[in-house]
């Protein structure tokens, strides 16, 4: 399968999960996941901020007042769902139908971006961060919530087993490791925080001046 047909079938998958989406992660969110987001998006700070796969718009509520915000989406279905909470919550926002691999913007269009468990389903990750990279400013910050594999040898194996399952029915990949994706499309890692047994990660990275070397960062706080 080529490119451009991943992230054609990729995009069904999520208009088709689109109207009950919330619903079903609902228990997940009560249980941490909002939690998370809201910490997340606490560190986003700047003038124009880009959120990369708004989905249903879940961090909508998080947004930094002040900053013109910009969001963007591959599924047509989500970014309807996005755009009627957009209304809902009175926030002033952009939403962009538009591929993560392919962002329509300027090159340092953006102060800061973030996303929340969206690498783990772009079909080339590593092409999706370089695209956020090149549309941050130099020195701006990128903020992720990904879940990764597990480093437990027996724990990871099952995700890698299993994984072929997960993306047919929801299209997210539970076994990617996205701290390294982030350093292989050129972002200096300013810290990696783990929760849940290190299968979730929040992930802050600069994007480099050019010419710069990226510095590796170990995980500063597990749970």
């Amino acid at each position: 399968m080529n490119g451009d047909e991943a992230t054609s079938l990729t995009q069904k998958r999520y208009d088709r999960q689109a109207g009950l989406f919330d619903f079903w992660e609902a228990p997940i969110e009560a249980l941490g996941f909002k939690r998370l987001r809201k910490r997340l998006w606490s560190e986003v700070h700047g003038e124009r901020i880009l959120e990369v796969g708004v989905g249903t718009g879940k961090n909508l509520p998080y947004h930094p007042e002040g900053s013109r915000s910009v969001a963007v989406d591959l599924s047509p279905g989500m970014l309807g769902r996005a755009a009627r909470k957009a209304g809902r919550l009175g926030r002033d926002v952009d939403l962009v139908l538009a591929d993560a691999q392919r962002l329509p913007f300027r090159d340092g269009a953006f102060d800061a971006a973030a996303a929340t468990f969206v690498f783990c389903s772009v079909p080339d990750p590593v092409l999706g961060l370089r695209e956020v990279r090149r549309v941050v400013r130099q020195d701006g910050k990128v903020h992720l919530l990904e879940h990764v594999r597990s480093r437990n040898p027996i724990a990871g194996r099952l995700m890698d087993w299993t994984n072929p399952l997960w993306v047919r029915v929801s299209g997210a990949n539970i076994n990617r490791d996205t701290v390294g994706n982030v350093q292989k499309a050129g972002f200096e890692l300013e810290s990696v925080k783990s929760r849940m047994f290190g299968v979730l990660k929040l992930i802050r990275g600069k994007v480099l001046q050019t010419g710069a070397a990226p510095e590796a960062v170990s995980d500063v706080a597990h749970g």
